[in-house]
């Protein structure tokens, strides 16, 4: 073990739901907690990705091997998608203590234990990730202290799958709020837990946001905005029933619609297509995406479990995005009207900026919808 981090020498464990386990050594904060264990490639973002609303009941499993070298940044930085960590518990080959960034004002450590979420450091993160790519995403649990010999010879341990309840409403607004009111165009975000960087990227563009819960019925008051926009969010989508309600009867409407992660998913629902979990699902910042009937590829960043099923979209939809390495829908369009949505992330943050041209691409048909109600 690293001489720096020899302070953090109380073992620690994960035990996947196999029983499979992998030992470490504890940081963050001392306590029990379980979850969907999750793998992310990215070699940058943790205080990006912990704060992550669509991460909602997950253990996080970083591959990159040095975590925590530049510390945690202020929250005036706008390094944060929510006001509080996310995930349930964080994985690591290698914990760096001392960190160095000028932004930097918390140590991981730190700003793990102020939000009570335990974290292991020492595993063999190569191993587990391969484990999870082999045999599909697992729940597991993270326990202080050493395993006992009980454990070990457990065939299967049960936990809770957060997956089977509607996460989505932990992270969701639990009250209508408006962000930049005064702005020229008005957007009703439906919030399935949202971003930050996705609301920073429609006020930027000139967008005053109403943000309104996940079951909110805006159907009855669309005709007061000039878009209507479908955040990401945790779990499963069909969990949504009362979103997939109020955008399929959306869909009958003309008002531009833009959907991203979940709410790809939930627009596709609302369509009548299908959705499948995907065996690992997609996160990191490096995903390629080609764009339809093109040669054009984009690196794109993600986060998500789930996909619709191509077979299943209707016929007046077709595939905007496709993953180039397994071939999964990353998007939807509509033949005829003014409604799209991605599967990856085009706020980035983090991760490349390149799709972010499609918050313009929306923005271009919100502008011909209110010329049009002139």
């Amino acid at each position: 073990m690293n001489s720096k981090n020899q302070q953090f020498s109380s073992p620690a464990y994960l035990q996947l739901e196999d029983s499979t386990v992998f030992t470490g050594f504890s940081f963050g904060s001392s306590v029990n907690n379980d979850g969907e264990v999750v793998f992310n490639t990215g070699m940058v973002g943790y205080p990006e990705s912990l704060t992550d609303p669509s991460y909602r009941g997950q253990i996080l499993t970083y591959t990159y091997p040095l975590i925590g070298n530049y510390g945690v940044p202020d929250k005036k930085t706008n390094k944060f998608e929510s006001d509080k960590i996310q995930v349930r518990g964080v994985i690591v080959s290698q914990y760096e203590h001392e960190y160095s960034h000028h932004e930097a004002r918390l140590s991981l450590h730190e700003w793990l234990s102020r939000y009570d979420i335990p974290a292991i450091t020492g595993i063999d993160t190569r191993a587990l990730t391969k484990r999870l790519r082999e045999h599909g995403v697992m729940l597991g649990k993270i326990v202080q202290g050493k395993p006992k010999p009980t454990d070990l010879k457990k065939k299967k341990i049960n936990i809770e799958d957060p997956s089977l309840t509607n996460i989505v409403t932990e992270v969701s607004v639990q009250e209508s709020v408006w962000c930049a009111k005064k702005n020229k165009y008005k957007i009703l975000l439906v919030d399935c837990g949202v971003k930050q960087n996705i609301i920073r990227n429609l006020v930027d563009r000139n967008c005053a946001v109403k943000r309104v819960p996940w079951d909110y019925d805006f159907t009855n008051e669309l005709d007061e905005f000039d878009g209507l926009f479908i955040s990401n969010g945790p779990g499963d989508p069909k969990m949504c029933k009362a979103t997939i309600k109020h955008v399929r009867k959306a869909l009958e409407m003309n008002i531009p619609q833009f959907g991203i992660c979940l709410g790809s998913q939930i627009q596709g629902l609302a369509a009548g297509a299908q959705t499948y979990k995907l065996k690992y699902g997609h996160r990191g910042q490096n995903q390629p995406c080609v764009l339809l009937n093109t040669k054009k590829a984009i690196l794109t960043s993600q986060n998500h479990g789930y996909a619709v099923c191509e077979k299943s979209i209707p016929k007046d939809w077709n595939v905007l995005y496709r993953n180039a390495n397994d071939y999964s829908v990353e998007g939807l369009r509509h033949k005829m009207k003014p409604f799209f949505s991605v599967q990856f992330h085009p706020e980035s943050f983090p991760g490349p900026l390149e799709a972010n041209v499609l918050f313009d691409e929306f923005i271009d048909l919100v502008k011909i919808y209110k010329d049009t109600k002139k």
